[in-house]
């Protein structure tokens, strides 16, 4: 525990307070090296090239520019392979990287090459506190390569509390709704009570019509026993920190407190699940009671043998590597394997590849073609290839 609180607070990212405090469950085993899963991470940009903490990648469908979202607060563009000097937005001197804060991730709008509208997840600054969660949607300008500025607020949720657990990832989903995955609160062991209060935006997977602003709460999302629908799409979350749509299938990687880091495979369309946190880490019983009826477990969960912090992916569905086809790709903060999980009949087979490593991943990223990307501490930007 030491060594992984030290090397959490040298990248600031996915820290953990407090010590897992439950009956250890048999260790699931190591996932088998597989010389058919023997895929390369090429380096495109490295440390020199001008990136500072890369955090999120993304593209619209088809657009050969790679847009790059750097930790204090700055999303880049890579146009023609060269790191264009200005940014696409900056908003640096709104944005706290204390802790496990920063600008965390973007998603472009489904209608982007209309409407132009680009949504933006950060950690604003307020003083003296660990400052909000918040999401803003801007508009391109007249040049296709510059954001307008001021955005417009979508979502702002307090997080004032502790510098850790911020989540999170904001996309869309195949319904065209506006998604953003939100962490407990931080701290440890759950200790805000968040992740299990169906009143709380912390520790839940949030779902919100955008088609407009201000926001309105879909009709079909559940109502938690209140009279109305809630912004809650799912709860009982810890870390989600990246999660990924894969047509008609959600799958989120949310890290574990001190024994397992979890995937979560589920239908889309599947509302109102409790995914356990903190009754449950990952396939353990934690805070209980267990066993607990109407929980939703992983797919797969590892243990802390094997890594420290997943780091969520995408399901792969490029057309550079048909082989790699279906399967959704992971790594660990600690470790930097790189992974492969299929689903088939609703069980899991996972593999890792035995000659890439990513060293110390932050994130994933995902381009306009569907070729997939890790981001490093390194400032790294490395592109899954074949050998």
């Amino acid at each position: 525990m030491p060594a992984r609180r030290s090397l959490l607070a040298c990248v600031a990212l996915l820290s953990v307070a407090g010590c897992w405090k439950s009956e250890v469950a048999p260790s699931p085993a190591p996932a088998p090296i597989s010389a058919s899963f023997d895929f390369r991470l090429q380096s495109i940009f490295s440390g020199a090239s001008g990136l500072s903490s890369p955090m999120d990648l993304q593209a619209p469908p088809g657009d050969g520019r790679l847009f790059i979202a750097e930790r204090p607060g700055r999303i880049r563009i890579v146009k023609n392979g060269v790191l264009l000097t200005a940014p696409f937005l900056d908003i640096a001197n709104r944005v706290y990287t204390q802790g496990e804060a920063g600008l965390l991730s973007f998603a472009f709008d489904p209608q982007f090459s209309t409407n132009g509208f680009v949504y933006v997840h950060f950690i604003e600054d307020i003083p003296n506190t660990p400052g909000d969660i918040v999401v803003e949607r801007y508009a391109v300008s007249a040049d296709p390569d510059l954001l307008q500025t001021p955005g417009t607020e979508v979502i702002r949720i307090p997080h004032r509390d502790a510098s850790n657990h911020y989540g999170g990832r904001v996309a869309f989903g195949p319904d065209g709704m506006l998604y953003l995955s939100t962490g407990d609160g931080g701290g440890g062991n759950n200790q805000f009570g968040h992740a299990q209060d169906a009143a709380s935006l912390l520790g839940k997977m949030l779902r919100l019509d955008v088609s407009s602003l201000p926001y309105a709460i879909p009709p079909d999302n559940p109502s938690w026993g209140a009279a109305q629908p809630s912004e809650n799409w799912a709860i009982g979350l810890r870390n989600p920190f990246r999660y990924a749509f894969d047509g008609s299938q959600l799958y989120i990687a949310d890290v574990g407190q001190g024994a397992r880091e979890e995937v979560d495979v589920v239908s889309a369309a599947a509302a109102g699940l409790n995914y356990g946190w903190s009754i449950m880490e990952g396939t353990q019983c934690f805070d209980g009671p267990c066993p607990t009826p109407g929980l939703t477990g992983p797919v797969y969960d590892y243990d802390h043998g094997q890594g420290c912090a997943i780091i969520g992916g995408y399901v792969y569905r490029g057309a550079a590597m048909p082989e790699l086809q279906g399967s959704y790709l992971f790594s660990d903060l600690c470790t930097g394997f790189l992974r492969g999980l299929t689903m088939q009949s609703g069980a899991a087979t996972v593999v890792q590849a035995p000659m890439a490593n990513a060293g110390t991943p932050l994130s994933f990223g995902q381009d306009g073609a569907g070729e997939i990307y890790i981001l490093n501490a390194s400032n790294q930007v490395l592109k899954v290839v074949r050998p």
